[in-house]
């Protein structure tokens, strides 16, 4: 049996949790159908018994549902003891556009107190969780580098560390888990839309990113954190997961999901891709464009886009028609489009240090000035890929298919 099988089973036995509570049935290497797929807030039997009698502070948005049901309302159906609840980019429920101010207060729905975790304060500090006996992190992530909700895990992770505050993770599945790609982020670029040396598409899940922080000692302080994660049941990396909520405002369904990895990075440039539209990070298009077939105006879109870029200009470009299993990481859109438009590196990379964050280095962005093409530009990664998939390999929770 190798190390990523053995690794495997061992924390598979782990967060049978369950295991140490008797609540949960783990045999080695038992995989459940992929009609059976549960995630972890649907598996009550597991981390009822942890939770019961302990002051909760939950991390969760709109993306935390126990079927129809926000996981706020589902644990304090069960008598669960949530004391407060603390809220990422788009806030609890889901309203704020991306990178919108979160602000704290109270949860309209609940009446539990809200500490904002976005827009200045990135960790809870030790008057938050003075008098909290556990956090919950329940959000679907969609498995790129620069979402930063696994950015917001770490601080929380570093938070748990350093208070002494047991962190328990509901993991949910990769919609990108069958791929890793793009550059390993450099340390002198790391930034709340990088923190971790890993490729822009790395294949994890929020469980095993959490177990890999840990391990490779990348909270501050040499500190690890009490983790237990809830694995999801029934899945693999090669699944396809169809997302049953929007994960943020601008990416309305699977096809902007899978795009988002490709096109993210026009972030950094002065084309856009769609925001401001009914179709965001499913379309490209620039007031300069001559070849395009689809012309489009971004508009304000109240929870998603209030200021999108080139407002009110109509644009002209493309419309990126493939179904979401098509639809892989690629750097061809951001080459192709710096070619095509002709414009000079600083008009086109108008956000160059941007840019460059979300890449996680400045050599991508000076490949493209200097006409590198995109399969030079892939092939120069793949020494680090592979580096990265062996360092990964203890961590993982999932087969890859």
């Amino acid at each position: 049996m190798d190390i990523v099988n053995k690794t495997r089973n061992a924390l598979a036995g782990l967060a049978c949790v369950s295991a140490f509570l008797g609540a949960m049935a783990c045999s080695e290497g038992q995989v459940a159908p992929e009609a059976q797929l549960r995630v972890g807030a649907e598996q009550p039997a597991v981390y009822q018994p942890l939770l019961a009698g302990k002051a909760l502070g939950l991390v969760v948005n709109q993306t935390s549902r126990v079927g129809e049901r926000h996981l706020i309302d589902v644990l304090l159906s069960e008598q669960l003891s949530v004391k407060k609840v603390f809220a990422l980019e788009h806030g609890v429920r889901g309203n704020v556009e991306n990178g919108g101010h979160v602000s704290g207060g109270v949860d309209a729905q609940t009446g539990l107190p809200i500490v904002s975790l976005y827009g200045g304060k990135y960790g809870p500090d030790a008057s938050d969780v003075s008098d909290l006996d556990w956090l919950v992190f329940d959000i679907q992530d969609v498995g790129v580098r620069y979402y930063t909700y696994i950015s917001s895990l770490h601080y929380l992770m570093q938070a748990c560390a350093d208070f002494d505050v047991p962190l328990l993770v509901l993991d949910r599945p990769n919609p990108n888990g069958d791929q890793v790609g793009g550059p390993v982020l450099q340390p002198e670029f790391k930034s709340f839309v990088g923190m971790h040396p890993i490729p822009l598409v790395h294949g994890l899940t929020v469980g095993e990113l959490a177990h890999m922080i840990n391990g490779e000692g990348w909270l501050d302080g040499d500190k690890t954190c009490a983790l237990t994660v809830v694995p999801v049941a029934g899945y693999h990396k090669a699944m396809h997961y169809s997302l049953p909520v929007r994960p943020s405002p601008n990416l309305p369904n699977d096809l902007s999901v899978r795009l988002y990895p490709s096109l993210g990075f026009f972030e950094g440039t002065d084309v856009s891709i769609g925001r401001g539209t009914d179709a965001p990070f499913q379309i490209i298009g620039h007031p300069q464009d001559t070849v395009g077939e689809l012309y489009f105006t971004p508009v304000p879109k109240p929870g998603a886009s209030e200021n999108p870029k080139h407002k009110g200009v109509q644009l002209r470009g493309d419309a990126i028609a493939l179904t979401p299993a098509e639809a892989t990481f690629t750097i061809d859109y951001v080459v192709s489009w710096y070619q095509r438009l002709g414009l000079a590196p600083e008009a086109f990379f108008n956000r160059a240090a941007f840019f460059d964050k979300l890449a996680g280095t400045d050599a991508l962005r000076k490949a493209i000035v200097s006409g590198a093409t995109t399969e030079a530009i892939e092939s120069s990664w793949a020494a680090d890929i592979a580096a990265f998939k062996q360092q990964r390999a203890p961590y993982l929770l999932y087969p890859e298919n």
